[in-house]
């Protein structure tokens, strides 16, 4: 665990290798990738499973979709800093299916800016936080948004689904996170990315077709919430892991997954049809060193942007 100083230090040497630590990243993710692992078909018969980008998921099983933190508009980082208001993109949202529901883990930009387009369109719900609650009365959709109870399972479709409350790493050099807090803006013309606060965070975990899952789009969390042990795969955002005391060694120790997949590692202010880069110091190559230094007892397997694994 490194303090300010030593964050500060870490970006600027990454700074300095910036080109040979994307190469060691891009080779990587090839190795990790979920298609080299002997058992990559062992997805429960019927279920598909894609990565979107970001911490988003889609969920298929039998025909219906969960949609867990899907980001698509990709506002660019001149969006950000100059603070405008980017709606979604609804032409690139229609790629994707029709939910018949949709889980966000907290409310920031590219976690929920796409949310109530999508909800809208197949009327479907919206499950998360008061935030999120919030965010849908802005687009003027209140009924669209469920506020969720910690640790009461849902029953959506063929998918149980629980809600774990966890918090968000300290991204701004371990000292704090950056627009944390409560979303509280009233008017769509006030929705400037840094107005999509935090808001409370959730694990997610999902139960179906005979195996479970747990998201986690923050690398933080809250020990004693964390109450699914043996979890099938842990959908582990990486972004932001070297802010939290032992994070790997915490989280792991509770949910003892039988497979990890990493993602949130992209550089999410590049449009998704540029080819994939990575995030911010993210160091997805140092990620197989940091788990087995934890543990050898689970696979990691990586996905790419719009890769989809089906159960067979």
């Amino acid at each position: 665990m490194l303090g300010p100083i030593g964050h500060i230090a870490s970006l600027v040497a990454y700074a300095t290798r910036r080109r040979s630590r994307a190469k060691a990243d891009t080779s990587t993710h090839a190795d990790l990738a979920w298609s080299r692992s002997p058992r990559a078909g062992d997805l429960p018969p019927g279920l598909e499973l894609e990565w979107l980008g970001v911490a988003g998921f889609r969920f298929t099983y039998e025909g219906q979709h969960l949609l867990v933190d899907p980001y698509l508009t990709r506002i660019s980082a001149g969006d950000f800093v100059h603070r405008r208001v980017v709606p979604a993109a609804t032409e690139r949202l229609r790629t994707l299916p029709d939910p018949l529901a949709i889980l966000v883990g907290h409310t920031h930009f590219d976690h929920a800016l796409d949310v109530p387009a999508l909800a809208a369109r197949a009327g479907c719900k919206a499950y998360g936080s008061a935030s999120l609650a919030q965010l849908f009365r802005v687009h003027g959709r209140p009924e669209l948004a469920v506020t969720v109870e910690p640790h009461r399972p849902l029953e959506l479709g063929p998918f149980t689904v629980t809600f774990v409350p966890s918090l968000h790493s300290r991204l701004a050099a371990g000292l704090w996170t950056p627009s944390d807090g409560e979303l509280s803006c009233e008017h769509l013309d006030e929705l400037t990315p840094q107005a999509f606060r935090c808001g409370q965070v959730w694990g997610i975990h999902i139960a179906v077709g005979g195996a479970t899952f747990y998201h986690h789009g923050s690398c933080n969390l809250v020990d004693d919430e964390i109450r699914h042990k043996g979890v099938d795969y842990f959908l582990a955002g990486i972004a932001g892991r070297r802010f939290t005391p032992r994070y790997w060694q915490r989280i792991l120790a509770r949910l003892e997954p039988r497979v990890v997949v990493p993602h949130h590692f992209d550089d999410f202010f590049r449009p998704l049809d540029e080819p994939l880069a990575y995030s911010l110091n993210v160091n997805l190559a140092a990620l197989p060193d940091e788990l087995r230094a934890v543990s050898h007892d689970f696979e990691i397997r990586a996905l790419e942007m719009g890769e989809t694994v089906r159960g067979t």
